[in-house]
């Protein structure tokens, strides 16, 4: 009897501190002080759930999300950490969209920007598995009215980022004219930057050329290629329902984007993407929709063979032997993701506007994805710490 009335105790005590809990998270997103924007504040309960009546505990990776979060002003974010080929962690955070006051869930669709690439470079090795395609052959084979010192760049180079193509887009991350068929037109005018194959050079006329290849060789949409070869396969059905699109397009259901690069004051961010150029930044999805796609990716339900997924996956080796990418850390780049080498675990990186990304570990089958919608946050620089501290604490 004594038994029965501690557990009765005990369960009620759960569900009044859950529900003050719940409350209490409810009271997070308040307007500020100066009311200028709503900004969602934090507190532990509002990442770390109540694990029992009797005790909880603070994880490692709870904490470092926490300190991420409140260092960096992120105003709403997914989590996913996969394990194992399962997703073993996810969080949904704070705002979608501030001006209404709506709540991320595990729903909202974020624009992942450029990390879109990894899914055009596992589009291109699916041409390539199809026998539609040559990875080294010279994007020439496929496309007509490019200038002759174009002629010989390889898709590969294409995807890899060393084709020497100046870029469609300008130094401010502005389109050179907002006509992408002038702006196309204008491009082939220039001169190649610097010989294919002599460095890496990252921009988005390469990504451009790519969807024309696919288009062309699919006979179908960049949009519809991808949605039956990877988001249908997968699963992905708010992936495929928000299709490709701009911050101009209205999506349901989407996180809107802000950013503080404008006058330093929190702004909604507006940044046109033609059609032709979603294959470098159109995509919008979940954390846990990636999360999935990665678990396909890896257990070859996207790229059929082990060594075309070790293909997409190693870098680009320059004409003087070397790797090269976007920093000391992710310091190659392959078919559409970065790569780091020489840390004794490597990592393939997928990176997009600033302020989402994902790492996936082959070696130990860890991946973590984290999507926002505050551009100037930098995942790069946690999720390796995230990775990390998730594999201690789970040896």
């Amino acid at each position: 009897m004594t038994k029965i009335i501690k557990n009765t105790v005990a369960v009620l005590i759960l569900i009044s501190t859950t529900n003050l809990w719940a409350q209490k998270v409810k009271q997070e997103i308040m307007y500020r002080e100066d009311s200028k924007f709503i900004q969602p504040t934090l507190s532990e309960d509002l990442i770390i759930p109540i694990l029992s009546a009797e005790k909880v505990k603070v994880s490692k990776v709870d904490a470092a999300l926490k300190d991420m979060i409140q260092k960096n002003n992120i105003i709403g974010l997914q989590l996913a950490i996969v394990s194992n080929n399962k997703i073993v962690k996810t969080m949904n955070y704070g705002l979608a969209n501030i001006q209404d006051s709506v709540w991320v869930d595990s729903k909202t669709v974020f624009s992942i920007n450029s990390m879109t690439k990894a899914f055009t470079g596992v589009a291109l090795m699916q041409l390539a598995e199809e026998g539609k395609l040559n990875l080294d052959d010279p994007i020439s084979k496929y496309l007509d009215s490019l200038p002759n010192s174009w002629k010989n760049i390889t898709i590969k180079q294409l995807a890899g980022h060393t084709s020497g193509i100046p870029d469609i887009w300008n130094s401010e991350r502005n389109m050179i004219t907002e006509n992408n068929q002038i702006a196309l037109k204008k491009i082939k005018e220039l001169p190649i930057v610097f010989q294919p194959g002599e460095r890496f050079g990252y921009n988005q006329t390469n990504y451009l050329l790519l969807g024309m290849l696919i288009e062309k060789i699919s006979g179908k949409s960049f949009e519809k290629y991808l949605t039956e070869n990877q988001f249908n396969k997968v699963g992905m059905k708010n992936s495929a329902k928000a299709g490709l699109a701009d911050y101009y397009k209205v999506v349901q259901h989407s996180a809107r984007s802000y950013t503080h690069f404008r006058n330093g004051s929190l702004t909604n961010m507006y940044e046109e993407i033609p059609e032709n150029l979603r294959t470098a930044a159109g995509i919008y999805s979940t954390a846990t929709e990636i999360a999935e796609w990665i678990i396909a990716l890896q257990s070859r339900q996207l790229v059929k063979e082990e060594k075309n997924l070790e293909a997409l996956w190693t870098p680009m080796v320059l004409t003087n032997g070397k790797t090269q990418g976007m920093s000391d850390f992710l310091n190659g780049y392959a078919i559409g993701f970065y790569t780091s080498s020489g840390t004794g675990n490597s990592v393939i990186a997928s990176l997009g506007g600033l302020r989402s990304g994902m790492y996936i570990y082959p070696k130990d089958n860890i991946s973590v994805i984290i999507l926002t919608n505050s551009q100037g946050f930098h995942p790069e620089d946690y999720l390796e710490q995230i990775a990390c501290l998730y594999r201690t604490e789970n040896k």
